[in-house]
């Protein structure tokens, strides 16, 4: 079995494709490869055995200002799943506001990305 590394290039549009597919065309603007802008910050992992991992800022087309962090796991024979990292809300901080905000959005970044190194390792993991 091979073993997860960090994936560092773009969003992988799979992601998109699978959310989609499942849910809809249109729901998920957080993973759509086609943004001129990606939110950041995100996390991925890649397995050619078990699959792939990634965690992203998502929000909705209501508010762009509030988001979250999403934690999506593709397993190789299709779907998506979402892995729930509990509570990671947060409010983009506009070029006016305060470190406290962007801090606010690390933590919860921080949150997410535990989750998601548990999920691929076991509760053991620690760390970026």
């Amino acid at each position: 079995m091979s073993e997860w590394r960090r994936y560092d290039a773009h969003l992988m549009p799979v992601f998109h494709e699978r959310f989609e597919k499942r849910w809809g065309k249109g729901t998920a603007p957080f993973l759509d490869p086609e943004a001129l802008e990606s939110p950041l910050p995100r996390a991925q992992w890649i397995n050619s055995d078990t699959g792939a991992l990634a965690v992203v800022p998502i929000w909705t087309d209501d508010d762009r200002q509030h988001r979250s962090f999403g934690v999506f796991y593709l397993p190789p024979a299709g779907d998506i799943w979402v892995l729930r990292p509990g509570f990671t809300e947060y409010l983009e901080p506009s070029s006016s506001e305060t470190e406290h905000l962007v801090a606010l959005r690390n933590d919860a970044f921080k949150k997410a990305v535990a989750h998601a190194k548990e999920f691929i390792s076991g509760p053991e993991t620690s760390g970026y």
